[in-house]
């Protein structure tokens, strides 16, 4: 270890030795604060860049979100030649193998820009700890558009002189202060004091002033931003715009990132940087950031936790009419941020997703750019999910919407026999199975335009024995591999949760189209998958057991009711008992009969 990092100081030395020299002073006492002040700045980029490397390895990030990542950021493989030399031996000449995206986050070459908005006022401790999180996104590619924000100025200019310069002051110097600490961690920021954004009138007869104005971003103004993000300059943008009387304004930020998001997304115009190695740069969007002190959106079903993750298409509306009013005090721009998140992904690519974050979660974004996925999944277990805190980030999705369908007749057979025979990679025996489905189903979640599926039936409905509940079986989830990696999966899941084993509970009312809202009586789910499907690892976490069948070809799964289990818990509480085993001594008999009723449906496919 001695070699390298005498490798590293020796060129720092001779340079301090060299200014040295040149102001002629030269005692011995200044050599050595002056090479102390050095190798404490080394130590400290050394720190930090282990704080970076450690941030990735906490993403955790599995091989479709690696590939998914490497998508966007990564070059294309260079070409190799697989021809050895004449006289040599393949072992000599085969080169070592790299970590592809060890070596492509370390080193990103395609930079792809992200919308920010930095929603202060901060500390200066805080927003340092932004900066640390922005510069860290740069190095893995995503430079950050940021548009500083203020929620302790009013949202509009006032009229009085004095006030309207004191708090153009406040916003020109948050500019000032974001670039200072980016340029603290190593980014290169580039302020950006020059209006970018106008303000067009729609409708002179209008007596409304929020519908009498458009803020649009033109190409000029856009340039600034360009050729900033081209050269891998993190741009800081005021949020002002000028009027048609060509006189500088403040606005809302939110008008200008959506000016921004809907500029940037339709920008066809050739780079002339060739720092990119692209002639063709692409400036949509990929990620919009909003970095608060509220934290994520306030959920409802969770007591006012946050929203591990929002379905637009499915739950816009629901949010905004289940908001409470106390939150309005706790979280004032709660649903300004959802309406702009909603806003800007209407502009930016289908897999892109908005991160509502707050200051104390810089980590998030890390793992946000490289999974795209919530700090956790919204579907596991209400049991696993203790650690959600206020802080607990919100990742936003355009989604798609979600319906419940109760009869075969709502079906579109031909769009869901193409889903399950492109999941699963079989030919369905479509006669058989669509002829049970008219018998025993219970209910099919779809969604979007069959983008995935979850067929739940009813199964033991004709069975003699009396003191026999039917099974609710989960007969097939499927998901089209197109949409594996989106939040698709999840939603689903927490549709089918909220339809089966959550029903009766107050979080479990969803806006599902078709759905029972909650009210009912939960139900066991039980499904069964072969015991060597790769799938099962993710099935165990969503579980509350399972079982191995005797021949050892299959694992019969089962979520219980979730309001039961409350109710068994109380009693035995209350009769000193614990519910401590995965199958109690009365439910053994119950999983017996799952498993002899199920291992008798037939198969679906041919």
């Amino acid at each position: 270890m001695k070699a390298p990092i005498q490798s590293i100081l020796t060129p720092v030395r001779n340079h301090a030795l060299a200014g040295i020299r040149r102001k002629g002073k030269f005692s011995p006492s200044l050599i050595q604060r002056s090479l102390k002040h050095d190798s404490q700045g080394l130590t400290d980029i050394a720190a930090e860049d282990n704080d970076f490397i450690l941030s990735i390895l906490q993403a955790s990030p599995s091989v479709r979100d690696s590939r998914s990542y490497l998508s966007s950021f990564a070059p294309p493989p260079s070409p190799t030649n697989d021809i050895p030399p004449p006289g040599s031996t393949s072992s000599e000449t085969q080169p070592k193998e790299e970590n592809q995206l060890v070596n492509s986050l370390l080193n990103p070459i395609i930079r792809r820009p992200a919308l920010v908005k930095i929603q202060g006022p901060f500390t200066d401790a805080q927003l340092d700890s932004i900066c640390r999180g922005m510069a860290y996104l740069q190095k893995l590619g995503l430079v950050s558009v940021i548009v500083v924000d203020r929620d302790d100025l009013p949202p509009n200019e006032p009229k009085d002189k004095f006030e309207l310069q004191r708090q153009r002051a406040i916003v020109r110097h948050e500019v000032e202060r974001v670039v200072h600490f980016l340029t603290r961690h190593r980014a290169i920021a580039r302020p950006i004091f020059s209006t970018v954004a106008r303000i067009h009138v729609v409708d002179q007869t209008d007596s409304k002033e929020k519908e009498k104005m458009k803020v649009v971003i033109e190409e000029e103004g856009l340039d600034h931003v360009r050729r900033a993000v081209q050269e891998g300059e993190i741009p800081v943008l005021l949020p002002v715009a000028l009027d048609e009387g060509c006189k500088s304004t403040r606005i809302q930020s939110n008008k200008v990132l959506l000016a921004l998001a809907k500029s940037m997304s339709n920008s066809t115009s050739t780079s002339t940087s060739t720092s990119t190695g692209n002639s063709n740069y692409d400036l949509t969007p990929l990620r919009l950031l909003i970095i608060n002190k509220e934290g994520g959106i306030p959920s409802y079903a969770r007591q006012g936790l946050p929203h591990l993750s929002i379905n637009l298409s499915s739950e816009y509306t629901y949010i905004n009419r289940t908001f409470q009013p106390e939150w309005r005090e706790t979280h004032p721009t709660a649903l300004a941020n959802l309406n702009l998140a909603n806003g800007c992904l209407e502009y930016m690519p289908k897999e892109s997703s908005a991160l509502i974050v707050s200051h104390r979660s810089p980590s998030s974004m890390i793992a946000n750019l490289i999974t795209n996925k919530p700090k956790h999944s919204a579907s596991l277990p209400h049991s696993l999910l203790q650690g959600i805190t206020r802080d607990t980030p919100t990742i936003i999705r355009k989604g798609l919407p979600v319906r419940v369908l109760r009869s075969m007749e709502e079906v579109n057979i031909p769009k869901l026999t193409n889903l399950l025979e492109t999941s699963f990679k079989k030919k369905l025996n479509h006669d058989q199975f669509y002829g049970r489905l008219k018998n025993d189903l219970d209910f099919v979640i779809v969604v979007g335009d069959y983008a995935g599926a979850a067929i739940v039936t009813m199964e033991g409905r004709d069975d003699l024995e009396m003191n026999r509940e039917p099974i609710c079986y989960l007969d097939k989830f499927a998901v089209n591999p197109l949409h594996q990696g989106d939040g698709t999966v999840d939603f689903l899941w927490v549709a089918l949760r909220d339809e089966t084993y959550g029903l009766g509970l107050l979080d479990a009312s969803n806006p599902s189209i078709g759905s029972l809202r909650g009210v009912g009586t939960g139900k066991d789910l039980v499904w069964r998958s072969r015991s060597d499907n790769p799938i099962n690892k993710w099935y165990f976490e969503r579980s509350n057991g399972f079982k191995t069948t005797n021949d050892g070809k299959w694992k019969v799964f089962w979520c219980d009711a979730e309001q039961r289990l409350k109710s068994l818990w109380r009693e035995r509480e209350f009769g000193g008992g614990r519910l401590v085993k995965v199958v109690e001594d009365e439910e053994k008999e119950r999983v017996e009969w799952w498993e002899d009723k199920i291992g008798k449906i037939p198969s679906a496919w041919k």
